[in-house]
């Protein structure tokens, strides 16, 4: 039996899938944050979660730690071709690094024309036409970008505490904002954040409570978590737009941690489809780590199986 790999390597977490020849996947495996946006050149951050999720898939698939794969495709968030972190030492005739959006469209439909739209950590659309031809919009980084992100409706929600703070006034988040972060007020979080004590991922994670604050009916949760929904369909409909296929019938796929919100995610399609009043919201049929094996079969020279299981 022949076996390729993919790699999910994000800013939170990192995921690997092994998939045999006939589709099944055999082994999954997860690891820490594979980001390496923040990290000095050689860096062996992205290469050690990578590594240390394939070593769990193969253990999860009851693989010796010495199988061979035909191919391994890791997909990194933030990946260039100027990327100059450690590359993974892993038991592969052929490895190479990708961006995470091609992976996770690769994992989430089979069909194209067809768009991702990206929200966990960070944002970003991501679509592919018939031909292949991909074009990207957003994902520009928390510096520059990432509306509609976990990073960014958090960020936005502790900012207005913030500016309240200012006020001497309490907003319904400040509260659960000094416990989640255990700081004993808005400035000792703001420092501890700017000096890297609170990390992205971490300030990420507060997100859960901004959609709790406006299911609640908090005005100022209700305002950010409307804007994130209007800055993630805004770059679905750009990305529809560049691909020529406005006006038309156009898959999209709501990936990413956000989406576990079932609200958020329908709040999401509401706006979407007032900016595309034909696109077909649609969930991943696979994960982003499925998306990059299939993309292995490929460089192994394999033909991608017509069904994936397991």
């Amino acid at each position: 039996m022949r076996y390729v790999a993919g790699i999910d390597g994000g800013q939170s977490s990192t995921t690997a899938a092994i998939v045999d020849e006939t589709g099944a996947v055999v082994g999954r495996g997860t690891a820490g944050p594979a980001d390496h946006v923040d990290e000095g050149p050689g860096s062996a951050r992205c290469a050690d979660a990578c590594t240390a999720a394939f070593a769990a898939a193969l253990e999860s698939a009851g693989l010796s730690p010495l199988t061979r794969v035909e191919a391994v495709v890791a997909g990194i968030s933030g990946y260039d071709d100027t990327f100059d972190g450690a590359v993974p030492a892993l038991a592969a005739d052929r490895f190479r690094f990708v961006h995470d959006l091609p992976i996770a469209l690769a994992g989430a439909v089979p069909f194209r024309p067809a768009v991702l739209l990206l929200s966990g950590t960070g944002s970003a659309a991501y679509g592919e036409d018939e031909q292949g031809r991909g074009v990207s919009s957003g994902g520009w980084g928390y510096l520059f970008g990432d509306e509609g992100s976990a990073f960014a409706i958090a960020r936005d929600a502790l900012a207005a505490a913030m500016r309240a703070d200012d006020r001497g006034e309490l907003v319904a988040l400040t509260q659960p904002a000094l416990d989640f972060f255990a700081v004993v007020g808005m400035r000792a979080l703001a420092s501890a954040a700017l000096r890297g004590r609170i990390s992205r991922t971490r300030v990420a994670s507060f997100a859960p409570r901004v959609h709790d604050a406006a299911a609640a009916g908090d005005a100022d949760g209700l305002r950010i978590i409307a804007d994130a929904a209007d800055a993630l369909a805004s770059l679905a409909a750009l990305t529809i737009a560049r691909l020529d296929r406005a006006g038309e019938g156009v898959a999209v796929v709501l990936a990413g941690g956000s989406f576990e919100n079932s609200a958020f995610a329908s709040l999401v399609g509401t706006r979407l489809h007032a900016h595309a009043p034909h696109a077909a919201v649609l969930r991943p049929q696979h994960t982003a780590a499925v998306g990059a094996a299939l993309l292995a079969f490929d460089d192994a020279g394999l033909a991608r199986p017509s069904v994936v299981t397991g």
